[in-house]
C-alpha cells in the first residue's frame, strides 16, 4: 500500500512533466498572441525594465521610489490585458495555467501533500493493482439479472434471489448517486458466487468515475499491510498506507473471513471500521459468512458495528459460475456476474 521510492518518483516525474507542458503551453500562447498584436512585445519588453529598475531601487534602499514603479507596472500589466480582451483573448491568456492550481501543479500545499498528489497516489496503486481492467468487465452496464431465479427462496428471508439482487442493485444505485452528500457503508452477504465481489467492482467504477478515491483490498492482503505496519521494524521508512485505508473516500473489503482470524485481526478489523465510521468515510464488505458466523468469529462489538451503521445486503442463489459452465460459458468472454 506505501509508495516505494519507484513509485514516488514516478508520480514526482509527472508532476516535473506536467510544468514543463505548463511553461511550453504558456510559450506557444505567447506566440500565438504576439502573432496577431505586435504591440504585446513592446508592453512585455516596458514591463520586465520597470521591473529591472525597481529591483535596482530597492537594493539601493529606495523604498519612496517603489511606490510610482508599482504604478507603473500595474499600468501596463492593464494595457496589457486590454490589448488581449480587445484581441478576443481570456484575460489570463498569457499566465500560467494548472490542472490543479491549489498546488500549482507542484503537489505539494507547503510541506503537506496536496489533495490532487493523495488522489494520484491512490490512483496509481489502484491501476498498479490491475482491477482497472476488471472494472471495464465488471460493471453496472455488464450486470445481468439473467442468473438469479425468481423460483430459488431463502430459507431465512422467504424472498427470491431475483427479488433480493433487484433491492441490492436499487441501493447500491443509490449508495453512488448519493455519495458526496451521505455517509453509507454497505455488507454485502450470503451465498458463494452470487455477485457480491462483482457488485463491489461495480460500485467501485461509478465512484473512481467521480474522482472519489477508492482502495480495494482483499481481507487477507488488508490484514497483511495492517500486520506489517504493526509489527514492522521500527528502521524502516515510514509509509502512509495506514492514512490511505482510514482516509481513502470509498474502502472496498472483499472476502472477510476467508484470512487467519486470530485476535490481532479482531482487534485491526474493530479499528479499521471504527475508524472509518468516525471518520464519515464509506466502506463496502463483502463476505460469504453468515451475520451469526460474523458475530462469533468476530465479536459482538464488531458486529454492533455493522449492524448499526451498514445496509446489510443479503444475497442467494446458485453459484453463477457453476451456472455458466452448465450452459457451456465457462470459456467465454461473458462478464456478467
Amino acid at each position: 500500500m506505501a509508495l516505494s521510492n519507484a513509485q514516488y518518483d514516478e508520480l514526482m516525474r509527472t508532476y516535473e512533466q506536467r510544468q514543463l507542458d505548463n511553461e511550453h503551453a504558456l510559450r506557444k500562447r505567447y506566440e500565438t498572441a504576439r502573432s496577431m498584436i505586435p504591440e504585446l512585445s513592446a508592453l512585455d519588453d516596458a514591463i520586465s525594465s520597470v521591473s529591472v529598475r525597481k529591483a535596482r531601487l530597492l537594493l539601493d534602499g529606495h523604498e519612496d521610489a517603489l511606490g510610482e514603479l508599482k504604478e507603473e507596472i500595474t499600468r501596463l500589466s492593464a494595457q496589457k490585458q486590454s490589448l488581449l480582451c480587445s484581441h478576443g483573448f481570456p484575460e489570463d491568456y498569457l499566465e500560467l495555467h494548472y490542472l490543479c492550481p491549489d498546488c500549482k501543479d507542484t503537489g505539494y500545499i507547503g510541506t503537506n501533500k496536496c489533495h490532487c498528489f493523495k488522489k494520484a497516489i491512490v490512483d496509481l496503486l489502484y491501476t498498479q493493482s490491475n482491477l482497472q481492467e476488471i472494472l471495464e468487465k465488471e460493471n453496472f452496464s455488464t450486470f445481468s439479472l439473467d442468473y438469479y431465479s425468481s423460483n430459488h427462496k431463502d430459507p431465512l428471508t422467504g424472498r427470491s434471489s431475483l427479488e433480493a439482487v433487484q433491492t441490492a442493485l436499487h441501493i447500491c444505485h443509490e449508495f453512488v448517486d448519493t455519495f458526496s452528500e451521505d455517509f453509507r457503508n454497505i455488507l454485502l452477504y450470503g451465498d458463494t458466487g452470487v455477485g457480491k465481489t462483482f457488485l463491489s467492482h461495480c460500485i467501485a467504477k461509478e465512484v473512481m468515475d467521480r474522482s472519489y478515491s477508492v482502495i480495494y483490498f482483499s481481507a487477507s492482503r488488508l490484514f497483511d499491510i495492517l500486520a506489517k505496519n504493526m509489527f514492522g521494524k521500527k528502521d524502516e521508512e515510514p509509509d502512509d498506507s495506514l492514512d490511505y485505508i482510514y482516509n481513502c473516500d470509498l474502502l472496498i473489503v472483499d472476502d472477510l473471513g476467508t484470512e487467519l482470524a486470530n485476535t490481532f485481526t479482531t482487534s485491526q478489523l474493530f479499528s479499521c471500521l471504527n475508524e472509518r465510521i468516525l471518520r464519515q468515510k464509506s466502506t463496502i464488505i463483502s463476505t460469504n459468512l453468515a451475520l451469526d458466523d460474523i458475530k462469533t468469529i468476530y465479536s459482538e462489538r464488531i458486529f454492533s458495528r455493522i449492524s448499526s451503521h451498514y445496509t446489510m445486503l443479503r444475497l442467494t442463489g446458485d453459484d453463477i459460475r457453476i451456472q455458466k459452465k452448465l450452459l457451456n460459458l465457462g470459456g467465454t468472454n461473458d462478464v456478467t456476474p
